[in-house]
């Protein structure tokens, strides 16, 4: 049974910024994958030789991003998601990211999203 979890990291950038590298295969390649392509709502990542698929299900702009993995069987927890959240009162903004994984995986996945956030943030100057 896989978990859903829920990270969330503060970014000092704009929405629209933050959006571009979540929605984009050219944003998309800059820190989450090796390379990125789409066919129309089809998103194919490519991480050294191995290749998957996403279908984009969901999108508001400026707000969050839904991907539902095309091989995976499990229906519940077949998709990852970019929220993007301002702060009210400090006007901070935070990426929160919704994934799935084998319990035993959880630490490993974090550390990848860790690594990826950390690849962002290189890219984005912050």
């Amino acid at each position: 049974m896989r978990l859903k979890y829920e990270l969330e990291y503060t970014l000092n950038c704009s929405p629209k910024v933050l959006f571009s590298r979540l929605s984009t295969p050219e944003g998309l390649c800059e820190w989450f994958a090796d390379d990125v392509s789409v066919d129309g709502d089809i998103f194919t990542f490519l991480w050294s030789k191995s290749a998957t698929r996403a279908r984009l299900i969901a999108i508001k702009e400026n707000k969050f991003v839904r991907f539902e993995w095309s091989d995976d069987t499990n229906e519940e927890s077949n998709y990852f998601e970019f929220r993007i959240n301002i702060e009210e009162l400090s006007g901070s903004l935070a990426l929160i990211i919704i994934d799935f994984s084998e319990p035993e995986d959880k630490e490993d996945a974090i550390s990848l999203w860790d690594a990826q956030i950390t690849d962002l943030k290189r890219v984005l100057g912050v």
